[in-house]
């Protein structure tokens, strides 16, 4: 049963931000530590005693709670909140997702964040019917009542945001919420501090690499309940956002393009396999119109797991880690696979997955997939 949503103190929240900071300590791992320590504060206090019964050199760093606790003054020195999963303020689709980033830090209006919302993404060298297109249809579903979410990047991404920025908007950002990326978007940015909301993952002041943007482009399509692509090649970065989210079940949509242009070749396919065609906000609204509103409230029925005395298990585990490491490879398999065909049970092949992910013997993509780490 999911635990009842609950506001965290400034020491609380630092101790979820100083774990989720911590290296090797993903979402899953974060979960999973929370699960069966209690509190992100004993899971920090459990973590060296973890590490060196295995008696191995740790590559676990846990970052100084001088550090955490300088970061969030600042944060509240600059208007940002700091958001955990487990408060009310956390948006809903978010938390839905699995696994779900532990903590997200927003500048600007977080009301935004509990109205419906709808992703607008695609090329960032796009055309201009494409530019256009994106504004038009941006602003006719803000008009609508929609909040529109996208990347802040060039192209597609900007011309979303201005078309929305009157009635509503969101940018998810690959580096800290304070970064401004790319530096032409300044304007916009700063347009969005006060009338829209940034959302990001990342430490306060950080500098974005390509290993970021997977789980920003996971963030937006897991705010909304819909993804509309506008141009996008046949390898892309967008690409990924629609594959983020038909696995977490939002609706794809994209609109059709020439076969002549490489950019819209992901378009295309995207619809032969499946996403909705559209060609207008009216057509948007149709597909959003007809997805069931989804139950978020907590199910009172739901399966309670039983409480486990996890020292009287550990040979178990350490068994385990070997029947793991095995069925592991370096191709990212999904999570649960892994713990079937194992043959373990559930809980020792997940403690299992848990201390090998902490040990960085395997790593945890953004969506719970496992690979071994070579």
């Amino acid at each position: 049963m999911k635990p009842s949503l609950y506001e965290l103190s400034f020491r609380e929240k630092c101790d979820w931000l100083r774990l989720i900071r911590t290296t090797t300590v993903g979402p899953v791992a974060f979960s999973n530590l929370l699960a069966r320590f209690g509190s992100a504060g004993a899971a920090l206090d459990a973590l060296p005693d973890l590490m060196n019964r295995s008696g191995r050199r740790s590559k676990m760093v846990i970052p100084p709670m001088e550090d955490i606790e300088q970061e969030l003054l600042a944060f509240e020195d600059m208007g940002i909140r700091l958001l955990t999963s487990c408060e009310p303020d956390y948006p809903k689709y978010l938390r839905a997702v699995d696994p779900t980033p532990p903590t997200i830090s927003v500048l600007g209006n977080i009301a935004l964040l509990h109205k419906p919302c709808i992703a607008i993404i695609g090329s960032r060298n796009a055309s201009a019917i494409g530019l256009r297109f994106a504004r038009q249809i941006a602003s006719e579903l803000g008009e609508e009542g929609f909040v529109i979410v996208s990347g802040l990047a060039r192209g597609i991404d900007a011309s979303a945001h201005w078309g929305a920025l009157e009635t509503g908007t969101i940018g998810v950002l690959g580096g800290g919420v304070n970064h401004i990326y790319p530096r032409q978007n300044t304007d916009l940015y700063h347009d969005m501090v006060t009338k829209g909301a940034l959302v990001s993952e990342s430490p306060l002041g950080y500098r974005a690499t390509a290993r970021d943007f997977p789980r920003r482009n996971r963030i937006i399509s897991g705010l909304c309940q819909g993804v509309v692509v506008i141009e996008a090649a046949e390898r892309s970065g967008t690409l990924i956002t629609a594959r983020y989210a038909l696995e977490q079940n939002r609706e794809v949509m994209a609109a059709p393009g020439s076969p002549l242009d490489p950019r819209t070749k992901g378009c295309n396919r995207l619809i032969r396999q499946g996403a909705a065609l559209i060609e207008s906000s009216e057509d948007i609204l149709n597909v959003i119109g007809n997805i069931p509103t989804p139950d978020f409230e907590e199910d009172e029925n739901s399966y309670l797991a039983p409480q486990i005395n996890w020292d009287s298990v550990q040979n178990d585990i350490d068994a385990g880690h070997k029947i793991i490491l095995a069925l592991c490879s370096p191709t990212p398999t999904i999570r649960d696979e892994i713990i079937r065909q194992s043959g373990l049970p559930y809980p020792i092949a997940a403690a299992a997955l848990l201390e090998l992910e902490l040990f960085g013997d395997i790593l945890v993509e953004v969506d719970g997939k496992i690979s071994l780490n070579l």
